[in-house]
């Protein structure tokens, strides 16, 4: 089975990852920009690592087999020093304006502050004004609550919600998030975040639709070979083959080729180490 990996940090991961992705049937994946475990202090630094998982990460992933594309923003856990927030916000068009970027991401919530709304508002109005699929995060504490107001904004900037997944729902949000027209998104983690049968129980009552399953696997204890477990899981519950194929695979290709930039390539193969390792 042919999987796609919807939404993964893997500028913190080994190229044994790669590999092992590759070998598990794991051939296109998109990584968000995200946090890097300390509050960035320079707009440069913000632009730097855009570059890079637009560029280099996408070569290093292609000499494993697998086409690496990225989402550019100002992730909402660095929002709070206003100032550098506006700059890099303000010279994030150019990236997103980047080949290998196919949405503005991950954006939204984390404690919920003012600041945070503020970046979060900007990010969606740049989004809308140029017609670009958005990926927004949910806060891990206050879910619920980030939730509703993630969806009051959404509906006060109308933006188009067909281009727009909201992610790492749990059971407390995955209802509100498909009715909110969006695509949803389901994260699963060995420890925190949804384990594979929670998902399998979600994906039984609330059906396939619009909705995406992802490993996010960053610094922390979690597993880029998520989305494996969640098919064998499935295929043990009994969902048919169909409903697996449209949560790992089918529901990523609709979401994302509403983007020009998404032309994934499902060939390609590894290179040998000897040919670039030195």
């Amino acid at each position: 089975m042919i999987i796609i990996e919807p939404h993964i940090h893997m500028y913190s991961r080994t190229t044994d990852d790669y590999q092992k992705m590759y070998e598990a049937g794991i051939r296109v994946c998109v990584e968000p920009s995200f946090w890097l475990g300390s509050n960035r202090r320079y707009a440069g630094t913000f632009f730097d690592y855009f570059q890079l998982i637009l560029e280099f990460e996408t070569v290093r992933a292609a000499r494993f087999g697998i086409d690496h594309f990225a989402a550019v923003s100002l992730n909402p856990k660095e929002a709070e020093n206003v100032a550098l927030a506006d700059e890099v916000i303000n010279g994030m068009e150019e990236y997103l304006k980047h080949p290998r970027c196919v949405a503005l991401g991950e954006i939204g919530f984390n404690m919920l502050t003012q600041n945070e709304e503020k970046a979060f508002v900007r990010q969606l109005e740049i989004a809308k004004k140029h017609d670009i699929l958005v990926i927004i995060h949910l806060p891990h504490t206050e879910k619920l609550k980030g939730a509703l107001r993630t969806i009051e904004i959404i509906k006060e900037i109308g933006n188009n919600v067909s281009k727009i997944i909201i992610d790492h729902n749990t059971e407390e949000t995955i209802k509100m998030s498909i009715d909110s027209g969006c695509y949803s998104g389901m994260t699963v983690y060995p420890i925190s975040k949804l384990s594979p049968e929670r998902v399998s129980n979600i994906i039984r009552q609330y059906g396939t639709t619009r909705i995406m399953v992802n490993g996010s696997a960053d610094w922390g204890i979690s597993d880029p070979l998520s989305l494996v477990k969640v098919v064998e899981r499935m295929k043990k519950d009994g969902h048919s083959q169909d409903a697996i194929q449209k949560i790992v695979f089918k529901n990523a290709m609709e979401f994302y080729s509403q983007s020009p930039n998404w032309q994934p390539n499902f060939n390609l193969q590894p290179v040998d180490p000897r040919q670039f390792q030195r």
